[in-house]
């Protein structure tokens, strides 16, 4: 192979014998630095076969508009090996972060992290096919890797989640070829395609310690803890209190070693056992009653490598947050059941988390899941209706019409409506096909409770109070047929009304609505509030502390699914039925 330097300036002549012949050449669109074209003869051919045979996935096919468009814009100039014949600073800088891609909650090997050694290797033999094969490697590997951490592997619309990820996507070709070949700080640059979160960072800090902790549990190996018949209290007896204390130290939830037993006596369960275990279920949303509940083994004997996986796959949905999004004053954690607010509290912190509120969402029985979905909210409705669902009429009002007829729907606070909402006399057989609207009538007694927060989705999926507030003092809540009911309604009706530019909200005036207000009053907010409806099974709070949440609806294990399929991952929408009931609840 020529040497670069020379060969540079055998194409500078060639392209001097361009110009006096009358020849052309197209102008060169990127603003990184010059770098040799003497291989685009051999570096085109590679590029439009959508092929790059060094790679694991070889077929591009997928990104192949984009890197001929990189290569079309410098004139087939290789982008990552210098005149010398080696791989570039930025080039060594990529292959590193790709070896450690597993620390973004990314697959190395996505990014063929073993191969890189040797194709680096193969460089030093001077063979041209060797520096064209490196280079639409290293452009195919960065462009792949840049979009992963922007976007996520896999599009949420796959999945049926309303998320749009295509604001966020970057001018691949351009923003590879003017900020990545000739980055001075590839990591910064990293950080940079990444969400701007505190909670994202959070998360990718506890990656790294969790991969640890699977290192250590793979290097000793032990034997899964026993399950108890019932619940032990602290005094009671359990075989295995040298593993359980040992178990609960890995994640830092018993902070000291226990003191030795006494020789020949019964393994006790104590009360540092058991105020650690108490510390493990908050962090899983478990009863905190510090006893070792079958419930609490099962999950204690989760191998840590889950864990990891549970972390990677929260990393995944905080990349399709749109940017208007990543840090919304309000998100909502289905397999926590929470709710939590943020604002800017003036001090420089601009997501200052304000409360946090228990939540009920969709049945996992019957599959009335909640959707994942981002939208704006734009109005409150104090003392709403609540218009029956077709699906809910059908499945479960139809039975009770059945049995007692019409009358069923006054006796419990129904009422009947034509299409224009005016009250209209129906019977039992113009209810079931449909022929008449059913809502239930504002009060106390509503199923939505006495106001309900609106963020128009194709779902018709909401946040709203309930006239069962008996439900959130369960740990698992999941008794809704979609909607969100939230625990204190009147507090987030005054922190929503502020926030949404409506000053003039207090409480009193706040309940004076909600208690004697006139009927389906539609308040709107001068200003819209971002709303994520989210399912994270590992999320990280303000201290720091790393809490766990079961799969209930099975999002984690379809995500997972596909991404071990490898790639190309989904990038088009696979329409699945919603499993929510429209404007759905009890």
């Amino acid at each position: 192979m020529m040497n670069l330097k020379v060969r540079n300036v055998v194409a500078v002549f060639a392209l001097g014998g361009l110009v006096l012949t009358g020849g052309c050449r197209r102008h060169r669109k990127t603003r990184s630095a010059p770098k040799s074209d003497s291989f685009a003869a051999k570096l085109k051919p590679v590029v439009e076969s959508k092929q790059v045979q060094v790679l694991h996935w070889p077929n591009f096919s997928d990104y192949e508009p984009l890197v001929q468009t990189f290569y079309d814009d410098r004139n087939y100039e290789v982008a990552w090996i210098e005149d010398d014949g080696r791989p570039s600073v930025q080039a060594l800088a990529f292959i590193q972060a790709f070896q450690d891609a597993a620390k973004k909650g990314l697959n190395p090997e996505d990014f063929d992290a073993s191969r890189w050694p040797g194709l680096v290797a193969k460089l030093a033999t001077k063979n041209d096919d060797d520096v064209v094969q490196f280079d639409a490697a290293m452009t195919v590997s960065v462009m792949r890797y840049i979009s992963d951490l922007r976007i996520g592997r896999v599009n949420p619309t796959h999945f049926n989640f309303d998320i749009n990820t295509a604001d966020k996507k970057y001018d691949l070709p351009e923003f590879v070829s003017d900020n990545a070949v000739d980055a001075t700080d590839v990591p910064k640059l990293i950080q940079s395609v990444e969400p701007d979160s505190e909670q994202y960072r959070r998360t990718e800090i506890a990656l790294a310690h969790y991969l640890d902790l699977a290192k250590q549990q793979a290097a000793s190996p032990t034997d899964p803890l026993p399950t108890v018949a019932k619940p032990i209290a602290v005094g009671g007896s359990y075989a295995a209190v040298d593993a359980l204390a040992a178990r609960l130290q890995l994640e830092g939830d018993l902070p000291d070693a226990l003191p030795p037993a006494a020789p020949n006596t019964m393994p006790v369960y104590s009360q540092p056992l058991s105020d650690a275990v108490k510390v493990y279920q908050e962090r899983h949303g478990f009863t905190q009653d510090g006893k070792l509940t079958p419930q609490t083994i099962a999950s204690l004997n989760i191998p840590m490598s889950q864990r990891v996986m549970q972390l990677s796959d929260s990393l995944e949905r905080w990349r399709w947050l749109p940017n208007d999004y990543v840090n919304a004053p309000l998100m909502v954690n289905l397999p926590e059941f929470v709710l939590r607010g943020y604002s800017n509290n003036g001090t420089g912190d601009s997501h200052h988390l304000d409360f946090t509120m228990k939540v009920v969402d969709g049945k996992v029985l019957g599959e009335h899941y909640t959707p994942v979905f981002a939208h704006m909210m734009k109005y409150l409705i104090f003392r709403p209706y609540w218009n029956v669902p077709t699906s809910i009429i059908k499945k479960e009002l139809s039975v009770h019409l059945a049995k007692s007829g019409v009358g069923y729907l006054a006796s419990h606070n129904f009422e009947t409506t034509d299409n224009a909402g005016h009250v209209v006399p129906a019977t039992a057989a113009q209810v079931e096909h449909f022929q008449v609207q059913v809502r239930e009538k504002p009060g106390p007694k509503n199923s939505l409770g006495l106001v309900k927060f609106m963020f128009p989705n194709e779902y018709d999926i909401y946040l709203h109070s309930t006239p069962q507030p008996e439900l959130f003092d369960r740990t698992r809540r999941d008794f809704s047929h979609g909607c969100v009911r939230v625990q204190k309604p009147a507090d987030l009706a005054v922190w929503v009304l502020q926030h949404g530019g409506l000053d003039d909200w207090p409480m009193d005036k706040v309940l004076d609505a909600m208690n004697q207000g006139p009927d389906n009053h539609q308040v709107n907010l001068k200003t819209q509030i971002p709303v994520v409806i989210f399912y994270l099974t590992a999320n990280i709070e303000e201290d720091r502390h790393v809490h766990f949440f079961d799969d209930i609806y099975g999002y984690d294990k379809r995500l997972e699914e596909v991404l071990a399929k490898g790639m190309p991952y989904p990038s088009a929408q696979v329409k699945v039925n919603p499993k929510a009931s429209p404007e759905g609840t009890d």
